[in-house]
């Protein structure tokens, strides 16, 4: 169900931008290209985004982004058909958008991970997911794209 901006919080309507449905492509050997929609949920309060890769080795996942207290930043809760359940910090604005995962939450933490996107026009969102294995020090993981398409 649409949910229009006016009825969001502010916060919540800052990421407009994201809903819809994009492909998204990753630069890993063998990987296809993907699909992800952004819709609203409960009246707004809420982003739910689905991924599928139509690929067994690639989890398909589903993820609910929440704004923080005072309404700067966002938590995204993630799942996936591994059943791996994680809990990233979130940035969204001025043509960035910036997932962390830098401490254990009701999941242990391997790696700290980020991924950082950035918007090229209204329509693609370039960016990389890097992890750490010392928690200083970042590699790239892989590269993530977005291409919106409705």
């Amino acid at each position: 169900m649409q949910v229009n901006q006016s009825d969001s919080t502010p916060a919540m309507a800052r990421l407009a931008a994201l809903v819809g449905e994009w492909t998204q492509e990753v630069d890993i050997t063998g990987a296809p290209a993907g699909r992800t929609v952004f819709e609203w949920m409960l009246g707004g309060s809420f982003l739910r985004q689905r991924n599928e890769i139509p690929q067994p080795e690639f989890p398909d996942s589903v993820l609910i982004i929440a704004a923080d207290p005072g309404g700067e930043t966002y938590t995204q809760h993630y799942f996936d058909s591994r059943g791996v359940a994680r809990i990233y910090k979130m940035t969204f604005g001025e043509g960035k958008w910036t997932l962390l995962r830098d401490a254990q939450d009701f999941t242990p933490l391997d790696f700290p991970q980020r991924f950082t996107g950035t918007f090229q026009d209204d329509s693609t969102i370039n960016g990389a997911w890097e992890l750490s294995q010392d928690g200083v020090t970042w590699k790239r993981d892989f590269s993530l794209s977005f291409k919106k398409i409705g």
